[in-house]
């Protein structure tokens, strides 16, 4: 969890993301990644196994990777990626880091996953509605709030019809805006991916503490409908 990291590296993020709201939203990943000089400690998210919430959907979905593509969105050091590779998807997996892709490929020389340098604002037109499972891990939540809709709109596409999409993200209870990152999602933002034409068909809650306050975290399964 980001509250359970030493403060120096929670000030950090914060910072970095905070600072780059205006000039440059996503660039703080690369400075992050590149100043963590291949120490996985220095990366608040990086688990270097596969992050448990995902698990969790794995365990409750048992999705069947053979013969079906798989797309993970902001991939960081790839271990999400490789379990769904493990699982028999065909996956590609990016990153705006170029520094998380090179250390994907140092951590997995052997793997199958296309991992990619790629920026979620400006993906490949060839993947529209191209993969039947798209994941977005905490991803949103990092980006600032008055970019939510476009990039909501971005990552809506990549996936097939009757594909699913599963967002891992925290989400705040009103739709005032939180001051520093990561930003949670409301039940309002959420809603735009039904707008695009996404049904919800499940969705698990997780709950921590962290000093005063409670976080309210899920996995949401999304199937995109038949047209």
């Amino acid at each position: 969890m980001f509250e359970q990291l030493p403060e120096a590296i929670q000030q950090k993020v914060k910072t970095l993301a905070t600072e780059a709201q205006k000039l440059n939203p996503t660039g703080w990943f690369e400075v992050l990644y590149s100043e963590a000089h291949r120490d996985p400690t220095q990366i608040p998210w990086a688990r270097l196994t596969t992050h448990p919430y995902l698990q969790d959907w794995l365990n409750f979905s048992q999705p069947q990777g053979e013969g079906k593509n798989a797309l993970v969105i902001g991939c960081g050091l790839g271990d999400d990626a490789e379990a769904l590779s493990k699982l028999g998807f065909q996956v590609t997996a990016f990153d705006i880091s170029p520094t998380a892709i090179s250390w994907c490929h140092q951590r997995f020389p052997e793997s199958s996953v296309n991992y990619l340098v790629a920026d979620l604002l400006a993906l490949d037109a060839n993947w529209h509605h191209y993969f039947d499972l798209a994941i977005e891990s905490r991803t949103i939540q990092a980006l600032p709030v008055e970019m939510r809709q476009r990039v909501i709109n971005c990552i809506a596409p990549v996936v097939a019809e009757g594909g699913t999409l599963l967002a891992i993200t925290r989400i705040r209870d009103t739709d005032v805006i939180p001051d520093a990152p990561p930003w949670p999602l409301s039940e309002k933002e959420l809603a735009q991916f039904i707008d695009l034409g996404f049904q919800e068909v499940h969705r698990n809650f997780f709950w921590s503490e962290a000093g005063q306050n409670t976080i309210k975290q899920a996995w949401i399964e999304y199937c995109l409908h038949q047209q």
